[in-house]
C-alpha cells in the first residue's frame, strides 16, 4: 500500500518537471510569443432551441454554428468577449421542447435563439417573460405570438400574418372566391389559417372548408380528409402544414386524382423550406408538386449572401438565413450593451423561492437582471444581414416583409413574381418599388403566367359543382297572382313560367352542367314573402332563388344577384276617365309664355322690316295711320306666308328670310302638337302620380308579398294603416271599382311588369299615372360569393344579345297592351319656350345687327347733310344771327333728324348731288373773281 503511494508521488513529480521542461523549451524555441497578462476572454452563453433532425433544423443548425464562428473571429465586435452556443434539441415535441427550454434557462443564458415551433414558443415565452430573457425566434411564424402578450419574444423572421395576406392577394388576383384550407391542427396551423380567413374576408372571399388533421395523422387519415374536401365545390386548396410531412398531402392528392386539370394547389413557405434543405430532389418528389404555386421568403441578392452560400457546403433554406442574422443581431446588441458599461448578472426569482412547494427544482431558474436593457437594444438595432435590412417596426415585426411566388413544373420551379406588404403583387423586385408611392390597386397587380396542375396554362375556374350527388336546391315562389311569371307545374321540373324559362336558357349556355331541383316556396294560398325567401337563401336553407325577385339595396347586402333579366320599377295604377274636348283646344299646343313671346316677335319683326324698308320702299310709306296698319298687316300675314309687300333693301330681306324660317318651324310644331291633342284620346285621373297619392289620405293597394309594402312605409313615410294587401287580380279590380269611399283603394302601387299584365285585362278602364318612381330589376338570388352568379350574369347578357330573352318574353307576356301609357297629360304635349328660345335668340340678334347697320348709315348721312348745310348757310349769311336758346336748338335738331330719316333714299341722294354741283359752281365763281382785270 505504501509502495503504491510512493510510486504515485514519483509519477506526479515526474509529470510536473516534464511540464516545466516543455514550457522552458517552448519559450526558448519561440521567442516571438508574448506572454498574455490579460485575463481570458469572457464567455457569454446564448441558448439555441430547435429540432436538429428536421427540415428547418438541418439548415438552421449549421447556419447558427457558422454565425457564432464568424462573430467570434471578428475583431471589431465583442472585444474581450466571445459567444458560446448552448444547444437544446426539442425533438419535434412540445413537452420535450418545454423541458429542454427549462434546462437551457438553468445555464444562465442572456438570450435564446429559437424555437422553430410556434407551440413551444407559446409555452416558453411565459418563462422568458418571468426571467427577462429575450427570445429570438427565426422559425415561429404564428401571428398570435404578439409582442403585447410576450414582450420578450422577438420574431426574427416574417410573421404568417403577412404570408396569409399574400395568399389572399393571390386568390383575388386570379378571381377565385372560395378556398379549402388544409392545415395541421396545432398553434402554427390553426392560427395561420385564422389569419388567412381574416385576409380573405377583406377581399370579399372566404374559406369554404377547413380541413384540419392531427400532427400525427396517418396516410389513411389524410386520405379520408381529402376525400371529404373533394366533395366540396371549391377546387382551390391552400396547404399550411409542417415541412417534414407536407409532401404526404400531395402524395394522397395525386393518388385520389386531385392533382389534375381544374385543381389549384397553393402551398405556404413550408414547401420551398423543405425542398431547399435537400441536397437533391428526386423525380418521385418532383412529380408530386407539378403545377403547385408556393411562397418563399424573399431575400435580396447580395455579395454577403453569395459568399455565405459559397463558403458553406450544406443546403440552406430561408430559415437558415434568418437564423444566421439572429446571431449577428444578438451579437451587435451585446456589443452595444457591453460598450455602455453594463454587466451581466443574475438574481433569484423571489416568486419561485416562495412558491416552490414541489420536488421540482425551480430555484435554479434565475432572472437576467439586465434583460430589459438588452431587449430594448435588440429592438433598436439596425444592420444589413443575409436577408437584407434587419430592423423592427413598432410591433416588433421585421420591416418590408416580402415573398417570392414560385410555380413548380418540370424539374424545378420558376418565379411568377413577388409580393410585398408595400405594393402587393409585382413582377419586379420589391426593393425597386420602395422609392415609389405605394400602389395596391387592382390594376397595378401583375404576375407572369403560371402552369397549373394538368400541365395547362389556362387559369382554372376554381370551383365545380359538389361531387356529393346533391343538386342545387333552388327556391321558387309559389305565386297565386300573375302565374305567367312563375308558378307550380305538374311536370317533372315542378315549376314553370317566364322566370323558369329564362333560368333554364341561361344554364344551357354554361360550359358545365348545373344539376338543380326546384322547391316551391309558399303554401299556395297566397303569394309568399319575398323578403323571407331571400333571407332563407342567405341562411343557406336554399342554394338559390329563381323567380320574380326584385333587386333591392337591402337584399344585395345578404345575397348575390345576377344581372337583371327583366327591368322593373314601381308605378301607380288608378281609375281614369276620358277628358272632354275643350272649345279652347286650339290654344293648348303652346304654353302661355310661348304664345306671348311669339306675338311679341311678330310685332318686333314687322317693326324692324318697316324701319329698314321705309326709306327705299314706297309700299311702306304713306300717312302714319297707313304705316301703322302696314306694320300690323305685314307682321301677322307672314304667319301664313301671305304678305303682299315686297322688300327691296338687303337688310330687310335678310331679316324677313330668317323670320320666315322661324315661322315655318313654329307652324309645323303647332300643327303637330294640335293634331296630337285632338286625335289621341286623353285620360285623366285625380291621382296624378306618387306625390299626389302620398299627399292624400286615401287607402293604397299593395300586392301581397311585394317589397313595395316596406318601401312605402320606410322610404316614403306612408302610414301603414293606409296600405291594403291585395292577393289576386280580382281583388285589384274590386278595390279600384269600389274606390276609397266604398272600402276600396284610390290607387295601387305595384311593379311595372305586373301592372302591364293587369292593364291588358281591364280594357283601359285603369291606367298608370305619373312616371316610374323607382328603377329596379329582377334577378336570380344566390348565396354570397357564389361563383355561379357571375357565370349566369354573363349567360343572361348573351341571351339578351342573341334575342332569346325577347323570344321568351313574347312567349309568356305577349299580350297586346294598348293603354298602359295613355295617361300622358296634356301638359306633356304642349310646346314650351325652352324648345324654341334658340330660334328666337338668333332672330333677335339678326334684327339688332340689321338695325345697328341701318342707323349707323343714317347717322353718317345726316352728319354729312348737316355739315354741308351749315357751310352753305355761312356763305350766304356772313353775319352771325342772335344765338338761339339750347332748348330750341335741340328741338330743331331732333325735328330735322326725324325729317331727314323720313325722307326717301332717292331724295337724299339727289339732295347730295345738287349740293355737290352748287358747291362746285361757287368754287369756280370765286376763282373767277379773284383773277386780276385786264386794265390793271
Amino acid at each position: 500500500m505504501e509502495s503504491c503511494l510512493c510510486k504515485r508521488r514519483v509519477l506526479v513529480f515526474l509529470i510536473y518537471y516534464l511540464w516545466v521542461a516543455m514550457e522552458v523549451i517552448g519559450q526558448t524555441e519561440n521567442s516571438s510569443v508574448v506572454l498574455v497578462s490579460e485575463e481570458k476572454k469572457r464567455v457569454i452563453d446564448i441558448g439555441a432551441l430547435y429540432t436538429v433532425n428536421s427540415a428547418i433544423g438541418r439548415s438552421a443548425g449549421p447556419a447558427l454554428v457558422a454565425a457564432i464562428d464568424d462573430v467570434n473571429s471578428d475583431t471589431t465586435i465583442l472585444k474581450g468577449a466571445m459567444l458560446n452556443l448552448v444547444l437544446q434539441d426539442t425533438n419535434c415535441s412540445g413537452f420535450l421542447g418545454t423541458v429542454e427550454a427549462m434546462q437551457l434557462l438553468e445555464k444562465k443564458i442572456v438570450a435564446a435563439i429559437g424555437p422553430q415551433s410556434s407551440g413551444i414558443a407559446h409555452v416558453i415565452s411565459h418563462f422568458m417573460n418571468e426571467l427577462h430573457v429575450p427570445l429570438l425566434s427565426f422559425g415561429a411564424t404564428d401571428p398570435t405570438l404578439s409582442s403585447l402578450q410576450y414582450p420578450y419574444f422577438l420574431r426574427t423572421t416574417i410573421s404568417d400574418y403577412f404570408q396569409m395576406n399574400a395568399i389572399a392577394d393571390l386568390v383575388v388576383y386570379f378571381g377565385w372566391k372560395e378556398v379549402v384550407a388544409v392545415f395541421v391542427d396545432n398553434d402554427y396551423g390553426r392560427n395561420g389559417v385564422s389569419a388567412l380567413g381574416d385576409a380573405l374576408v377583406k377581399k370579399r372571399a372566404r374559406i369554404s372548408y377547413k380541413a384540419a388533421f392531427s400532427p400525427t395523422a396517418s396516410i389513411t387519415d389524410l386520405d379520408n380528409l381529402l376525400v371529404r374536401a373533394n366533395l366540396l365545390e371549391s377546387r382551390v386548396f391552400v396547404v399550411h402544414v409542417n415541412p417534414d410531412s407536407g409532401l404526404n398531402i400531395f402524395s394522397v392528392a395525386k393518388r385520389l386524382g386531385m392533382m389534375g386539370s381544374g385543381y389549384v394547389w397553393i402551398a405556404t413557405d413550408w414547401l420551398p423550406c423543405f425542398l431547399d434543405s435537400l441536397e437533391t430532389i428526386d423525380s418521385s418528389k418532383n412529380e408530386l408538386i407539378q403545377g403547385v404555386v408556393s411562397l418563399r421568403h424573399y431575400t435580396r441578392e447580395s455579395d454577403l449572401k453569395t459568399s455565405f452560400k459559397n463558403k458553406e457546403s450544406s443546403k440552406f433554406n430561408s430559415y437558415a438565413l434568418y437564423a444566421y442574422d439572429s446571431v449577428w443581431l444578438l451579437a451587435k446588441a451585446l456589443d452595444t450593451f457591453l460598450i455602455s458599461g453594463e454587466n451581466i448578472s443574475f438574481s433569484d426569482d423571489p416568486k419561485l423561492q416562495e412558491n416552490n412547494r414541489t420536488t421540482l427544482d425551480f430555484t435554479s431558474l434565475r432572472i437576467f437582471d439586465q434583460g430589459e436593457k438588452l431587449l430594448n437594444i435588440l429592438t433598436a438595432t439596425n444592420f444589413t444581414g443575409l436577408t437584407g435590412e434587419v430592423r423592427f417596426d413598432s410591433d416588433k415585426n421585421l420591416i418590408n416583409p416580402a415573398f417570392d411566388i414560385l410555380n413548380y413544373g418540370g424539374s424545378g420551379s420558376r418565379r411568377l413574381g413577388y409580393w410585398s406588404n408595400y405594393s402587393g403583387l409585382s413582377i419586379v423586385p420589391p426593393e425597386s418599388l420602395y422609392a415609389m408611392p405605394p400602389n395596391n390597386s387592382i390594376t397595378s397587380q401583375h404576375l407572369y403566367s403560371a402552369i397549373w396542375p394538368g400541365e395547362t396554362t389556362v387559369k382554372p375556374r376554381g370551383w365545380v359543382f359538389p361531387n356529393n350527388g346533391k343538386p342545387l336546391k333552388i327556391a321558387v315562389p309559389y305565386r297565386i297572382s300573375y302565374p305567367e311569371f312563375v308558378t307550380k307545374d305538374k311536370g317533372p321540373m315542378g315549376a314553370k313560367g317566364y322566370c323558369i324559362d329564362v333560368f333554364e336558357a341561361a344554364v344551357a349556355l354554361l360550359a358545365y352542367p348545373v344539376p338543380h331541383q326546384y322547391i316551391l316556396y309558399g303554401d299556395g294560398l297566397r303569394n309568399p314573402s319575398y323578403n323571407d325567401l331571400v333571407n332563407d337563401v342567405a341562411q343557406n336553407k336554399y342554394d338559390a332563388s329563381v323567380g320574380d325577385v326584385t333587386i333591392t339595396t337591402n337584399r344585395t347586402r345578404i345575397v348575390d344577384f345576377t344581372q337583371p333579366y327583366m327591368e322593373s320599377g314601381l308605378v301607380v295604377v288608378a281609375p281614369v276617365r276620358q277628358s272632354k274636348s275643350s272649345p279652347w283646344a286650339f290654344l293648348m299646343p303652346f304654353t302661355w309664355q310661348m304664345w306671348g313671346v311669339t306675338g311679341i316677335f311678330f310685332l318686333l319683326v314687322g317693326a324692324v322690316v318697316w324701319i329698314l324698308e321705309h326709306r327705299t320702299n314706297t309700299e311702306f310709306r304713306g300717312s302714319p295711320r297707313q304705316q301703322l296698319i302696314t306694320i300690323f298687316w305685314f307682321s301677322f300675314s307672314t304667319m301664313f306666308f301671305s304678305h303682299r309687300e315686297n322688300t327691296v333693301s338687303t337688310l330687310g330681306r335678310s331679316v324677313l328670310i330668317l323670320w320666315l324660317f322661324v315661322v315655318l318651324i313654329i307652324n309645323s310644331s303647332y300643327t303637330a302638337s294640335l293634331t296630337s291633342i285632338l286625335t289621341v284620346q286623353q285620360l285623366s285621373s285625380r291621382i296624378q302620380g306618387i306625390d299626389t297619392l302620398i299627399s292624400s289620405s286615401d287607402p293604397i293597394g299593395i300586392q301581397d308579398g311585394s317589397f313595395a309594402y316596406r318601401y312605402l312605409i320606410n322610404e316614403l313615410n306612408v302610414a301603414e294603416s293606409r296600405l291594403r294587401i291585395l292577393k289576386s287580380q280580382d281583388e285589384y279590380l274590386k278595390a279600384l271599382e269600389q274606390g276609397p269611399s266604398g272600402g276600396g283603394v284610390a290607387a295601387i302601387v305595384d311593379e311595372l311588369p305586373y301592372v302591364e299584365l293587369f292593364l291588358a285585362s281591364t280594357k283601359c278602364s285603369y291606367s298608370t299615372v305619373g312616371r316610374e318612381f323607382t328603377k329596379t330589376g329582377w334577378g336570380f338570388a344566390f348565396q354570397r360569393d357564389s361563383p355561379l352568379s357571375i357565370d349566369l350574369s354573363t349567360a343572361i347578357l348573351q341571351l339578351s344579345e342573341n334575342g332569346e330573352l325577347q323570344r321568351i318574353h313574347d312567349k309568356w307576356l305577349s299580350h297586346e297592351i294598348g293603354c298602359s301609357s295613355q295617361t300622358t297629360a296634356i301638359e306633356d304635349s304642349r310646346l314650351s319656350l325652352k324648345s324654341f328660345w334658340g330660334l328666337f335668340l338668333i332672330c333677335a340678334i339678326v334684327c339688332f345687327v340689321s338695325l345697328t347697320v341701318f342707323f349707323c348709315r343714317v347717322f353718317f348721312q345726316y352728319t354729312r347733310y348737316s355739315a354741308e348745310d351749315d357751310s352753305h348757310h355761312n356763305i350766304e349769311q356772313p353775319e352771325e344771327p342772335a344765338r338761339p336758346s339750347r332748348r330750341n336748338l335741340r328741338a330743331t335738331s331732333f325735328k330735322d333728324l326725324m325729317d331727314f330719316v323720313d325722307k326717301k333714299e332717292v331724295e337724299i341722294k339727289e339732295m347730295f348731288r345738287r349740293k355737290s354741283e352748287d358747291s362746285s359752281r361757287r368754287h369756280i365763281g370765286q376763282s373767277g373773281n379773284d383773277l386780276p382785270s385786264p386794265s390793271s
